[in-house]
């Protein structure tokens, strides 16, 4: 599984990066964790605004920190 965190490396990116690490670990899922850093490289998303989060090449969420219970869950959906 492939998790990409999408943002400058702000405060913020990387409080979801930690977040989606130990979502990652709870759900018993290994992952590559990629930063995408370049405004090019995130605009191929399709995103609005930073940090976003990216699982498998599908966006599940942007401009906004999601509750850990939540990513989780996105983690053990893209994992079936």
């Amino acid at each position: 599984m492939e998790i990409k965190i999408l943002g400058s490396g702000c405060p913020k990116c990387k409080k979801l990066e930690q977040l989606a690490r130990t979502a990652a670990e709870e759900a018993g899922v290994e992952a590559t964790f990629t930063k995408v850093t370049k405004m090019n490289d995130m605009m191929a998303y399709d995103i609005a605004m930073t940090p976003a989060l990216v699982i498998n090449e599908d966006v599940k969420s942007s401009g906004r920190i999601p509750p850990k219970h939540q990513i989780v869950a996105w983690i053990q959906e893209a994992a079936v």
